[in-house]
């Protein structure tokens, strides 16, 4: 999709010259201004390059037409159009996505005088140039009373600028200047010395355009995108009246040829010669890899064989196969539209080699795994073969020609041999292994073992070839067996064990093998505690724990705050509260460990009590009424206290704080009865607590 063009050009006409500098304008002394909406818009076609396909470019053309009468003048008018921005892609100017563009034209006042027609160009500029490729456009003008006309490149004119706020937009600096704004006009600057406006697009040769006939000729190299000036001064009578100029976007592409031809092959020699070994085979079936198909409007495979030719036609020989008399080196030629421009050639040649095959013979102890030996058993009709490529199946390689190979797991195992000739000719064959050997050796860890009841093991079978169609039997001295390959097992009791493992392949071979006093487990003690209070607190933080443990010498505790006891049966006072770990570890005699944990949560314990009278008389004893006990960690404390009419007559947020008999502590005395008293408060881990009690005043 391309980009959209804006509604409206916004145009002004500008008079200046000599006498009114054009540099003294502004954007706003405009001779006149006008509005253009936007008329036709038409799609631009890619050019038709003969034998290329360019690649599809969106270009359109949107023309703003309008009339304009001014009067004749002894200065130029200029009517200017700007926007900004061209695209950040392009090549070969600085900073493209910051430079607008200004098209503009002179009408001078000798062109005024004779009422001149500004010259038009002749043809739209090609959408698409391809990269590598000649070029020839013709960018000639027409004038209507045959003046004469000179071409040349000249710079792209600067116009507005990058700012699109609302404000700077319109302006002389903005996206789209609302009026275009006077000249004199900057011009783009080039990445030189790559390009200049005179040279514009490089090449080799250089693009460059005819100052008399406006033939742009050249040949670019690089892909990308160019900003192009174009200029053609109008002369009478050797007086200038007017230039006209062009500000236009090139497109350098890669364009793909019409037809390629090309033929699946070994070996590509220059991009055009096209390899085909065949060894021991004389029927070859061509593949036809030519594009674009749909250009090809004929094809002829040729091949020269002694002194004949074979041609083959037509679209049932698309894919030919050919029979060739025997082993000997061939040619011929794929060519496509044939004594067409647009055509294309591939060269063939066809080597016919003698026949190569792949073979070979192995041996081994079928029931004892040892190695395996493999024996060449290869022919080629070549002088001789050259390497020799094996695949054991197990991952192992080697390039000896007769090799030997010790596998670690047994299986039907597939075993590949690829030969290779002096032709580099290749064969290959695969045989499969019937490998069902019982190990050479059995070998199992741990090699000695001492430990604790229980005592949990892992009996790893290092023994090999086997897997789990083996029959295994391990016996581990104490009645229990295994089937399993590398099994777990569990001692429960104290003792000195033998172990035994027996090993039957699946083709019956068998051997076996008795481990005498490999695992020792000695006795453990038994790890056990109490404790009292069940539920200490902060108000109680000393805990009395009594060693429940059975069969142990020696003490370890940690009571989960850093500190730690070595009595059997110690007492602990906790400094906080929080849960704790309490680790007990005891050793038996034998060196052996047990542990336990058991969890002791010392609870923050809050404690509030209610008095039930007070004699508020001044003497000093029993003058407030407040509750005692332990309110730390407490929150969110209220207690309000009320007479029998429902009055509020005193209320606090300080649990320390006491009601004196006052209306509000500061008001008059309340009277002598009973107050209903409420307290509500939170306990440190959040439990809301409400106690409600009675006040007697007495007087």
């Amino acid at each position: 999709m391309c980009a959209d063009f804006d509604p409206e050009a916004f145009i002004a006409v500008y008079r200046c010259g000599q006498g009114t500098p054009c540099n003294s304008l502004n954007q706003n002394e405009w001779f006149t201004r006008i509005n253009v909406p936007l008329g036709p818009v038409e799609n631009i076609e890619a050019p038709d390059y003969p034998c290329l396909i360019p690649p599809n470019v969106c270009v359109e053309e949107g023309i703003y037409q309008f009339t304009l009468n001014l009067p004749q003048s002894n200065l130029s008018y200029h009517i200017s159009y700007q926007r900004c921005c061209r695209n950040i892609t392009i090549n070969n100017i600085l900073d493209p996505g910051d430079s607008g563009a200004t098209y503009t034209i002179e009408i001078t006042p000798a062109a005024q005088l004779v009422c001149n027609n500004s010259p038009v160009f002749d043809e739209f500029p090609p959408t698409v140039i391809c990269a590598g490729e000649p070029l020839a456009f013709d960018h000639s003008a027409t004038d209507a009373e045959g003046d004469q006309l000179v071409y040349e490149f000249c710079p792209p004119l600067l116009g507005g600028g990058p700012a699109l706020d609302p404000v700077n937009y319109p302006q002389c600096w903005g996206a789209n200047p609302n009026p275009a704004c006077p000249p004199p006009y900057n011009t783009v600057d080039f990445v030189a010395p790559a390009y200049t406006p005179s040279q514009p697009m490089g090449g080799n040769p250089m693009v460059t355009i005819n100052p008399t006939t406006g033939l742009i000729t050249g040949t670019p190299i690089i892909q990308g995108q160019y900003v192009v000036g174009v200029c053609v001064s109008e002369y009478r009578n050797g007086i200038l009246l007017s230039k006209v100029f062009r500000d236009f976007q090139f497109n350098v592409a890669r364009c793909d040829p019409t037809v390629v031809a090309e033929v699946e092959s070994d070996e590509v020699v220059n991009n055009q010669q096209f390899v085909i070994n065949s060894c021991g085979n004389n029927t070859i079936s061509f593949v036809n890899e030519s594009f674009q198909r749909i250009y090809i409007d004929q094809f002829e495979w040729r091949f020269h064989i002694g002194n004949d030719t074979l041609s083959l036609t037509g679209n049932n020989n698309w894919n030919p196969t050919v029979t060739f008399p025997g082993v000997g080196q061939y040619t011929g030629d794929l060519i496509l539209n044939p004594g067409t421009d647009c055509g294309d050639t591939a060269q063939i040649s066809v080597n016919i080699f003698p026949a190569i095959e792949a073979d070979f013979s192995y041996a081994y102890d079928t029931c004892i795994a040892g190695p395996v030996t493999f024996t060449d058993l290869s022919t080629t009709g070549s002088c001789c073969l050259t390497s020799w490529n094996w695949n054991f199946g197990d991952g192992g390689n080697s390039a000896l020609q007769n090799p030997f190979h010790i596998y670690q797991e047994p299986g039907e195992i597939p075993v590949t041999l690829e030969v290779t000739d002096t032709n580099q000719c290749v064969d290959q064959i695969t045989r499969v292994i019937t490998y069902y050997p019982v190990p050479a050796l059995i070998v199992i860890s741990p090699s000695e073992f001492q430990g604790c009841v229980p005592a949990r093991i892992r009996f790893n079978n290092l023994s090999f070839p086997i897997d789990s169609t083996y029959d295994i039997t391990w016996q581990f001295g104490d009645g229990g067996s295994s089937g399993e390959i590398s099994p777990v097992y569990i001692y429960e009791s104290p003792g000195t064990y033998t172990v035994s493992l027996e090993i039957i392949s699946p083709i019956g071979c068998q051997t076996d093998t008795v481990f005498n006093e490999l695992i020792t487990v000695r006795p453990s003690p038994e790890a056990g505690f109490t404790f009292i209070p069940d539920n200490p607190s902060s108000i109680e933080p000393t805990v009395t724990f009594t060693d429940a443990s059975q069969d142990a010498v020696k003490w370890e505790w940690n009571f989960g705050d850093n500190r730690t006891s070595n009595l059997p049966s110690p007492v602990h006072t906790y400094r906080d509260t929080g849960l704790y770990a309490v680790v007990q570890i005891v050793t038996h005699p034998s060196g052996c460990k047990d542990t336990l944990i058991q969890y002791i949560d010392i609870k923050p314990e809050v404690r509030y009590f209610l008095p039930n009278a007070f004699t508020p008389n001044g003497d000093s004893v029993n003058d407030g009424f407040k509750g005692e006990g332990i309110m730390d960690g407490a929150t969110n404390f209220r207690m309000s206290i009320w007479n029998r009419w429902g009055e509020l007559v005193f209320e606090t947020t300080n649990p320390d704080q006491s009601w004196n008999g006052r209306k509000g502590n500061n008001g008059p005395e309340a009277p002598a009865g009973v107050y209903l008293v409420l307290v509500s408060y939170d306990e440190p881990r959040g439990s809301r607590i409400e106690i409600k009690g009675y006040a007697t005043l007495i007087k």
